[in-house]
């Protein structure tokens, strides 16, 4: 049986380097989807996933236990994907071209339903690189803040609870955000899957 977070944890800060190393293979692949997802560049989320866990050994004295330990490293891996994206955006970054190699990776991440509905018949990948493209244009046009939420909702599928206490805002907040980021991108993909569907006959199985 896998060793809980916590117990992970005190060995940690007993010195235990092993611990901590188990930590990090339980979620990096996690909080490098989050930080892909926000940043919608390879190196960033890299750059991101390994500054996070930097973080969380340097502070993990400050982790009192009351949340968990995953909402706990989440909360630190979105505010570095926000403060990256705010630096970009005072420096006048440009948006990035679209990355298939990042589109790989969204279309395994998915969103929810949404990124399903193609399922994983090999006769679809061109479907499916084309609706990972879809979602990473819809992402782009969501509110950096939306954008963590519908993240950790729909890919780490976070309880409204959880994403309360990760981003530091009250429940209410959480579910009118998630509402409109949801609105957002659904309408974009939407209109994607209807009419590709319309095309070839996906979802008619």
């Amino acid at each position: 049986m896998a060793t809980d977070d916590l117990t992970l944890v005190k060995r940690v800060r007993s010195g235990d380097q092993r611990a901590f190393k188990l930590l990090v293979e339980r979620y990096q692949r996690k909080v490098y989807a989050v930080a892909l997802g926000m940043l919608k560049d390879k190196e960033e989320a890299m750059d991101v996933s390994q500054e996070a866990f930097v973080k969380v050994y340097k502070y993990l004295d400050h982790f009192k236990g009351d949340s968990s330990f995953y909402t706990w490293l989440y909360r630190i891996t979105v505010n570095i994907c926000i403060d990256v994206m705010r630096r970009k955006g005072a420096a006048g970054g440009e948006t990035e071209e679209f990355d298939e190699s990042v589109a790989n990776d969204l279309s395994e991440a998915r969103i929810g339903a949404l990124g399903s509905r193609l399922g994983t018949n090999p006769q679809k990948s061109a479907l499916r690189r084309e609706l990972a493209e879809k979602i990473q244009e819809a992402l782009a046009a969501v509110p950096e803040k939306h954008r963590a939420i519908l993240l950790l909702r729909e890919i780490e599928g976070m309880s409204y609870e959880d994403l309360s206490r990760t981003l530091d805002i009250p429940k209410g907040t959480v579910m009118s955000r998630l509402f409109h980021a949801r609105a957002k991108v659904q309408k974009i993909l939407s209109e994607y899957l209807e009419l590709d569907e319309a095309k070839s006959g996906v979802g008619s199985e």
